[in-house]
């Protein structure tokens, strides 16, 4: 188990340490805006989310701004189809910085686009901290099963839980959790207030086809909103299309 730590603490350190070297016109990411309550957060290159403070909304008010959402990410926070992820319990900071970067434009153009164009600051918080609040709900009892080809499924596994080291793949465990519902250190606060480890979204159960898109995108580098994203390049770009597959099965086959 130490051994895949490394790995992935080796893979991410190594991509992170590219970032902080390259030159201010190269794209080096500032400091995550603090964002106090009604502060518009300014687009930067790219958002450090290394330095990044844990957001805080009102969980209320953002269920009645997310109305308009459940067009596409349903009622209760579980997409109403494949290619739209679920929302119900994911990590508020995910939501709030991936909000910014479609607000920012830095998210490949998508119905998301227009959607957050007009989002204050305070909209992002309370959006956020609602889905973040929302439970994940049991699959409907008259649910059919997945089909689901048990060996894509069992390499999924392997490869999100030790990697492929001989193609410089980490094991996915080291920043989505073990248990792939988050960073094991997303809610430590350094004495700044920051959460290094919060945006790290949860990927479990999370829907198939949207897992296969986004790990695509971040294989063609379609994708340059923050230093977590630069990482996930790092990575996404190892991947083949039956690595992406067999990854996103097994994640999607997750429940509660």
């Amino acid at each position: 188990m130490k051994a895949l730590w490394l790995l992935t603490a080796l893979a991410v350190a190594g991509t992170q340490a590219v970032l902080m070297a390259a030159p201010q016109d190269a794209g080096t990411p500032p400091p995550a805006p603090v964002a106090e309550p009604g502060t518009p957060v300014q687009p930067p290159t790219r958002y450090d989310l290394r330095r990044a403070h844990a957001p805080a909304g009102d969980a209320q008010a953002g269920k009645a701004k997310a109305e308009v959402c459940a067009a596409c990410h349903g009622a209760e926070g579980i997409a109403i189809a494949p290619m739209f992820p679920n929302l119900a319990g994911q990590r508020a900071d995910y939501l709030y910085w991936s909000l910014h970067a479609y607000k920012s434009g830095r998210m490949p153009e998508s119905p998301m686009t227009a959607m957050a164009a007009s989002l204050e600051e305070q909209d992002i918080r309370d959006l956020s901290a609602y889905y973040a609040h929302l439970p994940v709900p049991p699959p409907p009892a008259d649910a059919p099963p997945l089909e689901i080809d048990p060996a894509l499924a069992a390499s999924g596994q392997a490869i999100y839980m030790n990697g492929e080291p001989a193609k410089g793949i980490p094991p996915c465990q080291g920043c989505h959790g073990s248990d792939a519902r988050g960073n094991p250190l997303a809610d430590q606060r350094d004495r700044s207030g920051r959460a290094p480890y919060a945006a790290y979204p949860r990927l479990r159960g999370q829907q198939n086809d949207y897992l296969q898109a986004r790990l695509q995108q971040f294989h063609d580098d379609a994708i340059d909103a923050s230093t977590n994203s630069r990482v996930m390049h790092g990575i996404g770009r190892q991947l083949d299309a039956d690595s992406i597959k067999a990854v996103s099965t097994w994640l999607s086959s997750l429940k509660e």
